[in-house]
């Protein structure tokens, strides 16, 4: 297997084509969505990979998408900072350290809280034939993070919002990029 090529753009390196590679979070381009927050997802752009894994961060109130269930597992850890679980409909308050395991079907969403920025470690499986429920919830609609109605669609749950991608310098872990 070779290495991917990590290339440099004016927000940092993104890794290209199939392959391994190293890379640091802070030397990374990240991608930025107004409400939905900055993260670094560790792939390249169109390798299919069997586990998505990742760093998001969210500023208090924002959320990485709708209350929703998806059929693959996913894990969540808090590395810094402090976030609102919403799993089941029952809010949880979860700090760094804390681990939401997340099996398949388990409705879930988390919203930035706290004084200031949250970063939690992502990842899931991505089978081909994964599928995404979002789910009606009072709970999740007093966050603002509920759809109106049930649907299966990603278009339908985000139809109401602007979901285009600024790619940005990482903002996290706080400090000075690394030098060589």
């Amino acid at each position: 297997m070779q290495e991917a090529r990590l290339a440099e753009t004016e927000t940092g390196l993104v890794p290209e084509g199939e392959g391994w590679f190293v890379l640091n979070a802070r030397e990374a381009s990240w991608e930025s969505i107004p409400r939905i927050g900055t993260w670094l997802a560790y792939e390249a752009e169109g390798a299919r990979q069997p586990i998505g894994i990742g760093i998001h961060v969210l500023m208090p109130g924002e959320a990485p998408g709708r209350y929703h269930a998806e059929s693959d597992q996913e894990g969540f850890l808090v590395l810094d900072g402090e976030c609102t679980l919403i799993v089941e409909g029952q809010e949880r308050t979860l700090r760094q350290w804390d681990y939401f395991h997340c099996p398949g079907g388990a409705a879930h969403i988390t919203l930035g809280a706290g004084e200031g920025p949250c970063a939690i470690l992502m990842m899931g499986g991505r089978s081909p034939d994964a599928t995404t429920d979002y789910i009606v919830d009072p709970v999740a609609a007093r966050h603002g993070v509920s759809v109106a109605e049930h649907t299966d669609s990603s278009r339908e749950a985000y139809a109401d919002m602007d979901r285009t991608v600024t790619r940005v310098a990482s903002p996290w872990p706080p400090g000075q990029r690394n030098a060589d």
